[in-house]
């Protein structure tokens, strides 16, 4: 009877050794019977919305990249265009004793203070849209004016010293973004004075929207349009579907966001349905990157990261 329960006691004793238990310590997890560098950090991750497939593919990045790392746990939020609910959002992140939040803030004005406030306690990466001073570990977005003047340099490219009508179809007004792709695009047509833009919709980033705007004009304007410059390939895509319903005739559809898959832009190009797209990186996969170096204590990290766009264009329609 003593060998049993000897034998028993060796098995328990085995068993726990073996067994990993997961304790909250410092905001971080902790595993027992690991060594004190294999801490495991948790990310918060606030997403303005999921809406736009560009946000959707910033996402994925962030989870295709994290899961590289053992070390490395995510927990997503979206806040689906209300700036309310992503303050909410955040509040909850910070509950969950986060080590480092990730944002991409849905209104870079309201949320600014707050993500003032985090950054006193924790590291702070800004995604996309940047906010008012320098209160953040660091600012990793688009290059939106350069984005823009891409995009009008193709445009006065395929319509040349003739010219044409072109209609703009803009984000969200009064954004950096929306501001900013415009002036660089507006930049770039300067001095043709045959190019004109005859008209300005705004259909905020959606492609149901865009081809809504489309629609509406194209049933009181019947001036031949030759060029539609969206400032993403959702609205691009739109407008294209507007005019296909409508036998508007043709016009060069050009977007921006070139992201991979089926329904990307890359795709849409090479189909024939855009003419070009520029590419817009989400910094997803370089959140991640520093992350990692900010969490490891890595000094020396850039107070900004801006991300150069490129062209993508079918070349047999030009």
């Amino acid at each position: 009877m003593k060998h049993n329960y000897t034998i028993l006691l060796c098995i328990c004793i085995l068993g726990a050794a073996g067994f990993s238990l997961l304790l909250p310590r410092g905001g971080g997890l902790f595993t027992i019977g690991r060594k004190a560098e294999e801490r495991v950090f948790l990310i918060g991750i606030s997403q303005a919305n999921l809406l736009d497939p560009w946000r959707i593919a910033m996402n994925s990045e962030i989870e295709k990249e994290a899961k590289k790392h053992s070390e490395l746990r995510c927990i997503f939020m979206d806040a689906a265009t209300h700036t309310e609910r992503q303050l909410e959002d955040i509040n909850i992140l910070m509950g969950y004793a986060i080590d480092l939040l990730i944002v991409s803030p849905n209104d870079s004005d309201i949320l600014g203070p707050r993500i003032s406030e985090i950054h006193k306690k924790i590291p702070v990466i800004v995604l996309d849209r940047d906010i008012i001073g320098e209160d953040y570990s660091i600012y990793i977005g688009p290059d939106n004016y350069r984005i823009g003047r891409l995009a009008g340099e193709y445009v006065m490219n395929i319509l040349g010293t003739k010219g044409g009508n072109i209609i703009e179809i803009r984000g969200r007004e009064d954004t950096p973004s929306t501001n900013e792709r415009s002036r660089g695009f507006y930049d770039a047509l300067t001095g043709q004075e045959n190019c004109i833009v005859r008209c300005k919709l705004t259909a905020d980033w959606m492609q149901d929207q865009a081809e809504d705007r489309m629609k509406e004009y194209l049933s009181v304007c019947h001036d031949a349009i030759d060029v539609i410059f969206a400032h993403n390939d959702a609205m691009a895509y739109g407008a294209f579907c507007a005019m296909q319903k409508l036998r508007a005739g043709f016009a060069f559809c050009v977007g921006v966001d070139g992201q991979e898959g089926e329904k990307g832009g890359k795709a849409m190009v090479e189909r024939g349905i855009l003419s070009a797209t520029v590419t817009c990186p989400t910094g997803g996969t370089q959140a991640i990157e520093y992350a990692l170096r900010i969490l490891h204590g890595v000094k020396d990290i850039p107070h900004s990261i801006i991300l150069e766009p490129s062209l993508i264009t079918n070349k047999s329609k030009i």
